[in-house]
């Protein structure tokens, strides 16, 4: 398994496409986003769901963290199948996000990957692609990093997702 984490609009999803056509054998990806437009759409604004509030602030709750221990046990049981997966994720909560990820991997081996972005630049990108809260990838740059320990860390702001996936994929290899 490969994890990769960083804030919204940091690029991570055009890593995770990069890296599934230059790794030689066939990566699943699942991401963040795929999971929340899973949700019951009651889940979105609620307290036990999703809240994306209009400062950029994503807040979930208990409703939702138990959803997302399924969903991660659930593609933790492909990869242990046999299948290479990629995750594309946000951790909201820092290292404990990352520990979360680490009880439901129960050691299976997985490469961890930091996807930094300054904060700038994913604005930026935040505008461009139009289907974010403005404020969120601002809000995210630094907060999914705090006490994460990774293998590997790149950084999108003036390199390429082919550039960062390659780097990626030298590490699997």
């Amino acid at each position: 398994m490969i994890i990769v984490n960083g804030g919204s609009s940091s690029g991570k999803s055009g890593i995770v496409r990069c890296l599934q056509a230059v790794l030689p054998d066939q990566w699943l990806a699942f991401g963040c986003d795929s999971f929340v437009d899973a949700l019951p759409a009651r889940m979105r604004d609620s307290d036990g769901g999703i809240v994306f509030a209009a400062d950029g602030g994503v807040h979930v709750g208990a409703e939702f963290m138990a959803l997302q221990t399924a969903w991660m046990e659930g593609v933790v049981a492909m990869a242990r199948a046999g299948a290479g997966v990629v995750i594309d994720d946000v951790f909201l909560g820092g290292a404990a996000s990352q520990q979360r990820w680490r009880k439901a991997l129960g050691g299976l081996e997985v490469l961890w990957v930091g996807v930094r972005c300054e904060a700038e630049v994913a604005a930026g990108r935040e505008v461009a692609r139009g289907d974010r809260v403005p404020g969120m990838a601002a809000a995210q740059a630094e907060v999914v990093h705090q006490g994460v320990v990774y293998d590997l860390e790149v950084d999108t702001s003036h390199t390429e997702s082919l550039v960062c996936a390659r780097t990626i994929a030298a590490r699997v290899g």
